[in-house]
C-alpha cells in the first residue's frame, strides 16, 4: 500500500463500496482480456491490471480484474 492511500479490503471496492466477484480464468485473449467462468456462465473481462493465467481465481469489479487469488497465483509468484 502506498503511504496515506486507502486499500481494498475484504473484497470491497474502496471507490464505490461495491463488492468484487471471484471468478476463474478459462482462457486469455488478445488485448489483455480473458474469458472467465462466473459460476453461472462465461464473461469477458480485462486482466490489464493483474498477471493471471488460465485456472487462476481472480477478483473482478466492473469487468476489471483487480487481484489474483489462490494456489495457482502463489505458485506463479514463487517461480520454479
Amino acid at each position: 500500500m502506498t503511504e496515506g492511500l486507502p486499500e481494498c479490503i475484504d473484497d470491497v471496492c474502496i471507490t464505490c463500496s461495491d463488492r468484487a466477484v471471484e471468478v476463474t480464468v478459462v482462457r486469455l485473449l488478445e488485448d489483455q482480456m480473458a474469458v472467465v467462468d462466473t459460476g453461472s456462465g462465461e464473461e469477458t473481462v480485462s486482466v490489464a491490471l493483474v498477471t493471471a493465467g488460465a485456472g487462476d481465481t481472480i477478483l473482478v469489479h466492473a469487468r476489471e480484474a483487480i487481484a489474483v487469488l489462490g494456489a495457482d497465483a502463489a505458485a506463479a509468484e514463487a517461480g520454479p
